[in-house]
């Protein structure tokens, strides 16, 4: 046992892995494949699940430390840890794995063994990059990402898969080289390539500032942020439903992610200059989104636009630089896992019926599947932010913490302009959902569809559970993330930055008040939602 528990962090990172090579070398038939990469991502989330039973919510600092000297005398290291945030994501990214195999039982006929396989190594991938605290062994995870998914794409998506592969690749490949330039640059400041050095790093403003961009630009590729997020309705529509579900669920919050724990502890006058910008264009793509997804015929496509909208809220939590409004993006990362990958495999559930995602090729659906419209149902409200589920949560905590903050210029109108995505949103997925369920069944292929069979629920079941316990126990997440999000954000709290607008005087702290009142400190919001 201590084998396991002293690297638990590698052994929750590559166990994935060791299962894609054994659907390589080992199995050779398609139901084998399906069984052993369902065993295999089950065993990964109960290893998560040691996680998360013996992580310490009272700490800020990374805890399962694993560090062994790589490259260059060590100045490259195999690093791995683990604080709350990384912890709640890569949990989610192990619970979303075992249901996106399940998912795909029936869905995928065509090269199994090698569906599975690439599907267990892009899970490896997205955990390693949580976990990653080596820059340059963070930067491998992050475009091994590309690969499993660059064929996930190409080889089982729609007509036009070649053309959403190859424009996924191109755009995050572009990004990351960038990226990578900052930290070579940092590299040679710090000696080494360890985060911790990267931080000790004393950058002026000027070196700060492009660094910055840098690596911003590629997380905001990533995410996607206004206007780089034109690769993801196309990658979306044109992915199997497995590879739409790892998208929503996982993959684009990376770009979150990695704004959180690189680039803006990193660079805090970066952040201090850019922060008003980012939230701009954040609004922008929370409206832009929910009037585009407004429009689409097809539901798959609606459901994409959506995406876009909802992790603009992230990314204004996030700049919002209050602790109440980077809580709620975390939250929200999560909220929006759950909720938009439910949809993405409520989709291609009628897909699978119909093979058609046109929304005039439906109408009356409840009559004819009446607990398909259950759960599509639910999950539609969570995805609209209804009290009591889980996407009420985090966008109330980034509202409030957007209005409340001392950092944005017209922070309260930015609020408000944000709040109007909301409406937007339920909007489109109400009147989605109208015109798809309800009226008479007038459409004769659809008089013969089968409703939910048992391994479909199985499959969506936890998924709506889950919707429910976080909107009305946020605690659950917000007490592991906490002291984590104090230790990321204290180099911005420990230094005075001045506003171009504010007359010189101090920005923030995470709890929202300026280092004018409390120099150096981060205080606790008061607000509180547990």
């Amino acid at each position: 046992m201590s084998l396991i528990t002293d690297h638990i962090l590698t052994w929750v990172t590559f166990v994935p892995l060791i299962g894609s090579l054994l659907l390589w070398t080992v199995v050779r038939r398609d139901q084998h494949a399906r069984i052993l990469a369902l065993v295999v991502a089950l065993a990964d989330f109960v290893l998560s699940l040691h996680l998360w039973f013996r992580f310490d919510s009272g700490r800020g600092d990374d805890q399962f430390v694993e560090r062994v000297a790589w490259l260059w005398s060590g100045q490259v290291s195999y690093h791995f840890g683990c604080d709350g945030i990384s912890l709640v994501l890569a949990v989610l990214t192990t619970f979303l794995g075992p249901l996106i195999l399940l998912s795909t039982w029936k869905a995928v006929t065509d090269r199994v063994r090698d569906y599975m396989a690439f599907l267990l190594m892009l899970q490896a991938a997205m955990l390693g990059t949580f976990f990653a605290r080596d820059m340059l062994l963070f930067y491998v995870f992050w475009e091994a990402m590309l690969i499993p998914m660059y064929f996930i794409i190409g080889i089982w998506g729609g007509q036009r898969r070649i053309y959403a592969a190859v424009k996924f690749f191109i755009f995050t490949m572009v990004g990351s080289v960038f990226m990578l330039v900052g930290i070579l640059y940092l590299f040679f400041q710090a000696g080494s390539m360890n985060l911790t050095d990267f931080l000790n790093v004393h950058l002026g403003r000027t070196e700060q500032l492009w660094l910055f961009a840098a690596f911003f630009l590629a997380f905001a590729i990533k995410v996607p942020v206004f206007p780089l997020h034109t690769w993801l309705p196309d990658a979306h529509v044109e992915a199997p439903t497995a590879g739409s579900v790892v998208l929503a669920g996982v993959l684009l919050k990376m770009g979150t992610y990695g704004m959180l724990r690189f680039a803006m502890p990193l660079f805090p006058e970066g952040v201090a200059y850019f922060a008003p910008a980012i939230s701009v264009l954040a609004v922008i793509g929370i409206i832009y989104g929910a009037l585009v997804a407004l429009v689409q015929p097809d539901v798959k496509k609606l459901v994409a636009y959506s995406s876009v909208s909802h992790l603009g809220f992230v990314v204004l939590g996030l700049f919002s630089l209050t602790r109440l409004g980077i809580a709620g993006g975390i939250f929200q990362m999560l909220a929006h896992g759950l909720s938009t990958g439910a949809l993405f495999l409520l989709v291609g559930v009628v897909y699978e019926r119909r093979h058609t995602r046109e929304i005039s090729e439906f109408g009356g659906l409840a009559h004819q599947m009446p607990v398909y419209a259950t759960f599509f149902m639910i999950t539609t409200l969570a995805s609209v932010g209804l009290p009591g589920l889980a996407g009420f949560v985090g966008e109330f905590m980034i509202l409030f913490g957007t209005f409340s903050s001392a950092t944005l210029a017209n922070a309260r109108l930015m609020a408000v302009l944000a709040a109007t995505g909301v409406v937007l949103g339920a909007f489109y997925m109400l009147w989605m959902y109208q015109r798809v369920f309800f009226g008479k069944l007038d459409n004769e292929k659809n008089r013969d569809l089968p409703d939910l069979t048992v391994r479909e629920m199985v499959v969506l079941v936890p998924l709506i559970v889950f919707m429910f316990v976080l909107g009305v126990r946020p605690g659950l997440i917000l007490d592991k993330v906490e002291a984590s999000i104090d230790r990321v954000l204290a180099p911005l709290a420990a230094q005075p930055f001045a506003h171009p607008e504010a007359g010189g005087h101090a920005l923030w702290l995470p709890g929202g008040s300026t280092t004018d009142d409390n120099p150096g400190q981060a205080v606790r919001a008061t607000e509180d939602l547990r």
